[in-house]
C-alpha cells in the first residue's frame, strides 16, 4: 500500500493516498445511505399527512423529540430559515398537527407545540420507525452498533451538527 500524499492545492490537505482512498469508500457509502433515507423520508412523511413534505416532517420530530419552541428556536433547530419554517407551520397548523400558544414566559411571543393529534400521530410514526430500526439492525453485535453510534455522533460534531 502506498502512503504517498496527495500533492497540495486549492483543494484538500496533503493526505496519504490510504487516507484519501478510504475517505472516498465513505463519501460513496454516505452518498447511498442519505439517498435512502431521503426515499425514506418521502414514505414516512405521507404517513403522517398525504401532502406532507419530509421538511414538515422534520419540524414535528424536532417537537416530538425536544418538546414546544418558539418558530425562530425551531429553525436554528433544523438550519433553515425563519419563513420556510413559518410557510411549513402554516401548513402543519392548517392540517391539525401543531398549534400556536402564547409563550407563558414573554405573552407577546408564541410556542409551536404538537396538538394531541399530532402527538399521536407522531408517536406512531416514531414507533413504526423504531421497530423496522430495530428488525434492521437486531442481528449487528452491540459493541458494532455502539461503535458506529459514536462515529456517527462524532462526524455530526465535526460537520456542526
Amino acid at each position: 500500500m502506498t502512503t504517498e500524499a496527495a500533492p497540495q492545492g486549492d483543494g484538500p490537505p496533503s493526505l496519504p493516498a490510504e487516507t484519501r482512498a478510504a475517505i472516498e469508500a465513505l463519501e460513496v457509502e454516505l452518498s447511498l445511505l442519505w439517498r435512502r433515507a431521503r426515499a425514506s423520508s418521502h414514505a414516512v412523511s405521507r404517513s403522517v399527512h398525504p401532502d406532507l413534505e419530509p421538511a414538515a416532517y422534520g419540524l414535528l420530530s424536532v417537537l416530538l423529540n425536544q418538546g414546544d419552541m418558539r418558530l425562530t428556536e425551531l429553525a436554528r433547530c433544523i438550519g433553515v430559515g425563519k419563513p420556510s419554517v413559518s410557510r411549513q407551520i402554516s401548513f402543519l397548523e392548517g392540517v391539525g398537527l401543531v398549534r400556536k400558544e402564547a409563550d407563558p414566559r414573554d405573552g407577546r411571543a408564541q410556542l409551536i407545540e404538537l396538538t394531541p393529534r399530532g402527538l399521536a400521530k407522531m408517536r406512531q410514526v416514531h414507533d413504526g420507525r423504531q421497530q423496522a430500526f430495530h428488525s434492521l439492525l437486531a442481528h449487528w453485535d452491540t459493541k458494532d452498533l455502539t461503535t458506529l453510534a459514536a462515529l456517527i455522533s462524532r462526524l455530526n460534531a465535526d460537520a456542526g451538527g
